[in-house]
């Protein structure tokens, strides 16, 4: 009980105490980075030292010694330039290509300037030479090297952050899956209830038009229980006709909804085998339509088309609502996304679950222009080889 009381006290500790080691890990590279330049520093004066008494022997005609010679030839790495009174120039540790060009070499001794300052050897008061001197290839690495410790850190959050997400989010998915299932169980009582209270009305000799609407609603309402029943589970696919299915899924809810609505369809007269989950699917046809009228605010044309393509089938449904723009055509499958005062924003994004992930299928905005409509396609897969049509 005390540590989910303070459980966000106590992430946000982890995450600064987090924060504290990585700004020491990082300024105690900086510093490592700082220090072996001075290193390289002392390396290059003494380097200026020998190449002064190099200067001096020459000019006494006197011997220079072993150790001059030794500290002369040991700089191996780092690159350098040496520039006399009269603009000549000699090089070391240089690529061979671009020693070769002088365009590059000037380029060289400004960019050496600004990594280090110049070393001047000076002999009898005199400035003969200029020594410019670069970074050498070790001390550029230990240079990036905090650039790609930030950049593992980064990565390494990320993939924490996704983890934590996916956890919330499947805990969240076993919450509604629960709830779902639940409202299911709920549902059952009432609509037996239904059931039995109908096969009295038949007996009551009351209007059969009547009775058979009234079935009409309860056999929907068994399909919504069978529906939320599902969620959670993996749904079995058979078989079907996706002609059938779009016609009966339209053809209730034509006769349910605004009469201001011009309904049409526009479908093949032929069989289109598909792996389906009726009820899933008119769930998604419900929630595509329902969508479709809420968008056009009761008033408009709305349009079904089934269409055969090669390997695939295509359904639309077409509207002449307010629309959409580009930037909403994913933001509309995001749960939680609406455009309705009153929306709860899972409308879609359960059809794109239906449709994606239990049917191996495609759901997305095809075409929308603001003030003029919105057309949604779904494609699925046509179903050759199954021998049977459920």
């Amino acid at each position: 009980m005390l540590f989910t009381k303070h459980k966000n006290l106590i992430r946000w500790i982890f995450i600064g105490f987090s924060f504290v080691i990585i700004a020491l890990i990082l300024w105690n590279t900086y510093m490592f980075f700082q220090s072996f330049k001075a290193e390289e520093r002392i390396k290059m004066e003494n380097w200026s030292a020998a190449q002064r008494d190099l200067i001096k022997s020459t000019n006494l005609d006197g011997d220079i010694g072993e150790l001059p010679l030794q500290i002369l030839q040991s700089n191996t790495t780092t690159p350098m330039i040496m520039v006399d009174l009269n603009g000549n120039v000699e090089h070391n540790n240089l690529h061979e290509k671009d020693a070769k060009d002088t365009a590059i070499v000037k380029d060289l001794i400004l960019e050496f300037e600004q990594e280090n300052h110049p070393i001047e050897i000076i002999y009898d008061g005199k400035v003969l030479n200029t020594l410019y001197y670069g970074n050498s290839p070790l001390l550029n690495k230990l240079k990036y090297y905090p650039i790609a410790f930030v950049l593992i850190l980064v990565l390494f959050a990320g993939l924490v952050y996704n983890f934590y997400r996916s956890t919330k989010i499947a805990t969240q998915n076993k919450l509604w899956s629960g709830m779902a299932k639940e409202t299911a169980h709920q549902i059952g009582t009432p609509l037996s209830s239904l059931i039995g209270w109908t096969e009295i009305l038949k007996m009551e000799e009351v209007n059969p038009e009547y009775i058979a609407e009234i079935e009409k609603d309860i056999s929907r309402l068994e399909t919504i229980t069978e529906r939320f029943s599902k969620i959670g589970s993996v749904p079995t696919l058979t078989k079907t006709d996706i002609v059938r299915e779009t016609l009966e899924s339209f053809d209730y809810l034509k006769t349910r909804s605004s009469k201001l609505v011009a309904f049409s369809i526009d479908v093949p007269q032929h069989e289109i085998p598909v792996q389906l989950n009726a009820q899933l699917y008119s769930w998604t046809i419900e929630n595509l339509v329902k969508n479709a009228i809420d968008a056009m605010k009761g008033k408009g044309k709305l349009a079904v088309q089934i269409i055969a393509s090669g390997q695939d089938v295509k359904i639309n449904v077409i509207d002449t609502g307010k629309g959409l723009s580009k930037a909403k055509f994913n933001r509309v499958f995001e749960p939680g996304f609406t455009t309705k005062k009153r929306g709860w924003g899972l409308g879609l994004s359960l059809a794109r679950r239906i449709i994606e992930d239990f049917h191996d299928g495609k759901i997305r905005v095809s075409h929308s222009e603001v003030g003029k409509g919105t057309t949604m396609q779904i494609t699925l897969k046509i179903d050759k080889e199954t021998p049977a049509i459920s």
